[in-house]
């Protein structure tokens, strides 16, 4: 109402020019009135002085590196070493699942690791290969073979690359927190689920009948993971969880499942060469499909989880950067005979929670990985799940974000934002794709956006001191989803006057329906006699309506 006082104001003062002797420039050049409150608005407006802070210097080159690197070796190696072993026994479990050998997803590993440490735009992250790149090439290499899978690595790079230039890493504000919530859980829930298998000892090959052992040495593991820093926090608790229950296992000759049981470690250093596939355009439209997807994945996991480590560090990263991190090590791991790969959010955590915060502690992961399968590969093969499975299990409690569904939280949030993250949840869990999951919960996110937005749009009118005209004043966002509303808004048979304005100054029009719709209105108050004028448009709504009006219309 305070637009439409000001409108009567304005039509008060030009009522009472004559005694006033209020006769200037504005009553000379037949100013509107739609045009006098625009400029009245104007004048109105308070000037901000510009109190923004200077930009900081960058640092020394020299002080940028010991910020990157070196700021806290000791803990960023320690934490790169309880990565490196919690990697080993997920790769071999993601090569299984795309059907390859074991030292595929070991190479691809360590190769990605080492190289986005130094091209990758997130500190402390880490990136190797994952089960949901594996799960995308399932059916190229059943149908073509491991030399198309090489292939079709290196294009994914090249496209993950081009997406960093164009800014891919932009589109990180289009994701909403209770998808970010979603998608966190939904990671915590697959982490634990993969780890059943291996608690129960219910899986193909397994013997059951260690199972009380194998729970008596997780349950001592996730013990000393969380007991040890009550005690002291100079070295990481997931370590000395593996170590001790290692050193239990090995010299007590325990037959527990070990990582050695999930596959062969290789021996050798793998060494670069092309796809084995002919270089041709049958070869292109075999791999492209597949490329695009491992794009697709690789890059949204990889966003998200910077994102998350982001929120956690309270420090900001380069997304396009990371992009093409992620570009420049998946070309080289496919020359080197490794598997598509992206950030690891699981793995991440456990470096987040571990201490690791820099380049360092990634470069580590992938260093001490190499050096673990190829140097210390038979003891490492004796190592028991049971330890591994501990740090992930903590993982996954420490990844689930317990206060978003806590009851007061459910209470407090808007039922559409519950929706939403159960929504992510459940998609992710039921497809074990972190992809298809977000993809669902952004697009849940915006149709109750849209929902909400088009049910804003207000119209109050006034009739005119003179009784000559009804002033309408229409605020909200004008598009395809609100025209209906806005259509249905004014009350055309209860107009007695010739002559209506509608005032469009707090509107916004985003597209041609609303021009249809505004077109609608004015030829229903014709349809009545009554002449109707649009005013206050701001520069792009009359650009926008010059253009469409009378020429756009349902059913021409």
């Amino acid at each position: 109402m305070r637009q439409l006082g000001s409108r009567l104001l304005s039509r008060l003062a030009r009522t009472l020019r004559g005694s006033l002797n209020l006769v200037g420039s504005a009553s000379d050049g037949g100013t509107g009135t739609c045009e006098l409150l625009v400029a009245a608005s104007k004048t109105s407006r308070v000037a901000v002085s510009d109190t923004s802070t200077p930009v900081a210097p960058s640092p020394a080159p020299r002080d940028a590196f010991i910020q990157h690197w070196l700021s806290n070796p000791r803990v960023d190696l320690l934490s790169g070493l309880v990565v490196a072993l919690a990697l080993i026994p997920e790769a071999i479990s993601f090569s299984i699942i795309a059907g390859v050998d074991p030292k595929v997803g070991l190479y691809a590993s360590f190769s990605i690791a080492i190289i986005i440490s130094m091209t990758g735009g997130r500190a402390g992250m880490i990136s190797a290969a994952t089960g949901a790149m594996a799960l995308v090439v399932v059916p190229l290499v059943a149908e073509y073979g491991v030399g198309y899978l090489f292939a079709a690595t290196i294009l994914a790079g090249a496209m993950q690359i081009a997406f960093g230039y164009l800014g891919v890493g932009e589109l990180m504000r289009f994701v909403p927190r209770t998808v970010m919530l979603g998608f966190v859980n939904a990671l915590a829930v697959l982490i634990f689920l993969a780890q059943v298998p291996h608690i129960l000892l219910n899986d193909e090959g397994m013997d059951s009948s260690k199972l009380g052992m194998n729970l008596g040495f997780i349950a001592a593991g996730l013990a000393i993971i969380y007991g040890l820093p009550r005690i002291t926090k100079a070295v990481p608790s997931p370590l000395v969880a593996i170590v001790v229950l290692s050193g239990i296992a090995i010299s007590m000759n325990l037959e527990l499942p070990t990582v050695g049981d999930m596959g062969a470690l290789p021996d050798s250093l793998p060494f670069f060469a092309l796809p084995d596939v002919p270089f041709n355009m049958e070869t292109l439209r075999i791999i492209l499909p597949f490329s695009l997807t491992l794009t697709m994945v690789g890059l949204l996991e990889s966003l998200l989880t910077a994102q998350l480590l982001d929120d956690l560090t309270d420090t900001d990263s380069d997304k396009n950067r990371e992009s093409r991190g992620q570009g420049i090590a998946n070309i080289f791991t496919g020359f080197l005979g490794g598997m598509a790969g992206c950030a690891m959010i699981g793995q991440s955590m456990i470096n987040h929670r571990s201490g690791g915060r820099t380049r360092l502690s990634t470069l580590a992961s992938g260093v001490f990985l190499l050096i673990l399968i190829l140097a210390l590969g038979g003891l490492v093969a004796q190592i028991p799940m049971a330890a591994l499975v501990a740090v992930m299990i903590m993982v996954a409690l420490g990844t689930f974000n317990w206060n978003s569904v806590s009851p007061d939280t459910l209470r407090s949030m808007p039922r559409t934002e519950t929706a939403v993250m159960v929504a992510t949840v459940a998609v992710v869990v039921l497809t074990h794709n972190l992809a298809y999951g977000v993809g669902v919960g952004v697009l849940l996110s915006a149709v109750f956006f849209v929902r909400h937005v088009s049910h804003v749009v207000s119209v109050t009118s006034v009739l005119d001191p003179d009784n000559v005209e009804r002033l309408y004043a229409v605020s909200g966002q004008l598009f395809f989803a609100s025209t209906n509303d806005l259509v249905h808004a004014f009350d055309y048979d209860a107009v007695k006057v010739k002559r209506v304005e509608i005032d469009l100054s707090e509107a916004r029009i985003w597209d041609t329906s609303a021009v249809v719709a505004l077109d609608a209105v004015v030829a229903k108050f014709a349809e009545r006699g009554i002449e109707a004028h649009l005013c206050g448009m701001n520069r792009h709504a009359e650009a926008l309506h010059g253009k469409s009006t009378g020429k756009v219309s349902v059913g021409h």
